[in-house]
């Protein structure tokens, strides 16, 4: 009897010593580690139709890609630069070669000015609610997200957010969202990749700055950027989402395009359902598409990784013949686009 009853008081004050324990664990564990519900997605309202949206202008250095629609407003035409606009007939909206959809501004024929100041107001409604959320995750990693891997919530910072060259992983299913609140610069380092993982969507990540974005040279970055700045694109970086931003936007040899329902793009060419031929070949080559996608664009790269052309391929059926005598003899990397899908393909010129 006495054997059990000190047996008994071992046993209890082991139990409340792995009870603390837990406590303690619980108390001190980073805040990234505890279980999240996916919160809400943000409403875009009617800004969600552009890729690129500011109020006072949208500039392009160097051979800029964009696949989707653009906007200015209140600015006019004017602050729209680089693009080498051409109006279309209806005075409402104007194209470029290297726009693959079309470019609105404020003092373009009717609808257009009423459209866009009701996509810059549900920008600025978007801005707000996103900054309004209520965290999750308060000042995590003090803002240097380089190595690090984010699941599901809302997370708030006091100060600006670093992603080195080392990147970022973003993890969680197509349904998560992800909402960073972002007190001062959002600053995106050359080389830096935003790494999507277990099929987050570009479209449920939302980066509400309240300084500027700075996306460095060839960084790849995701999601939606709502900046109560300027949004900056160095050289060769690459955009899967949308840039709206209530000052400028600024891109130098970009690629921009939404990207809708898929992380991963997939490579069509697995399933041969993108073809290009003759290759090699001398003057034009032809793409077939087999996969029943609606394709959007042909971008053309040499084998430095210098964009050289975005060429249109909207209404594309089966077959389309590019003419591309104007290109120098040597090797590109073609990407055929859609929205959610690119092929590449290794091109010869003769």
């Amino acid at each position: 009897m006495k054997n059990f009853t000190q047996n008994s008081k071992i046993a209890l004050t082991n139990l409340r010593c792995i009870l603390g324990m837990i406590l303690m664990i619980a108390l001190i564990l980073p805040a990234n580690s505890k279980a999240q519900s996916s919160p809400l997605p943000l409403n875009l309202g009617t800004s969600g139709n552009f890729v690129a949206l500011a109020k006072t202008g949208i500039s392009s250095t160097g051979t800029t890609a964009i696949v989707g629609d653009i906007g200015v407003s209140p600015n006019n035409a004017a602050s729209i630069t680089g693009f080498n606009l051409v109006a279309d007939a209806s005075g409402q909206f104007s194209t470029s070669s290297v726009v693959v959809g079309k470019v609105y501004a404020a003092d373009y024929a009717s609808p257009t000015p009423t459209i866009l100041t009701a996509a810059v107001g549900d920008m600025e409604t978007a801005y707000t609610e996103a900054a309004g959320r209520t965290p999750d995750f308060t000042e995590l990693y003090t803002g240097d997200l380089t190595g690090k891997t984010l699941t599901t919530g809302v997370y708030k910072w006091g100060t600006g957010v670093l992603i080195s060259a080392g990147g970022v992983t973003i993890s969680g299913s197509s349904t998560d969202v992800f909402i960073f609140q972002i007190a001062q610069n959002l600053t995106v380092a050359s080389g830096a990749i935003i790494t999507l993982s277990g099929g987050v969507l570009p479209s449920n990540i939302f980066w509400q700055v309240a300084g500027s974005a700075t996306l460095g040279t060839t960084s790849d970055f995701s999601g939606i950027i709502l900046c109560k700045t300027q949004i900056d694109m160095m050289t060769g970086a690459a955009f899967k989402g949308r840039a709206l931003a209530q000052t400028a936007v600024t891109l130098d040899g970009n690629s921009v395009r939404i990207s809708g329902n898929s992380s991963n793009i997939p490579d069509l060419s697995l399933g041969n359902s993108i073809r290009i031929y003759p290759n090699p070949s001398q003057n034009s080559m032809t793409i077939s598409n087999s996969s029943g996608i609606q394709m959007n664009a042909l971008v053309v790269y040499d084998m430095s990784g210098r964009l050289i052309n975005t060429i249109d391929l909207r209404g594309m059926e089966q077959e389309r013949t590019i003419d591309l005598s104007s290109l120098s003899s040597g090797i590109y990397m073609l990407h055929v686009q859609s929205d959610d899908a690119v092929a590449t393909k290794r091109w010869v010129k003769l």
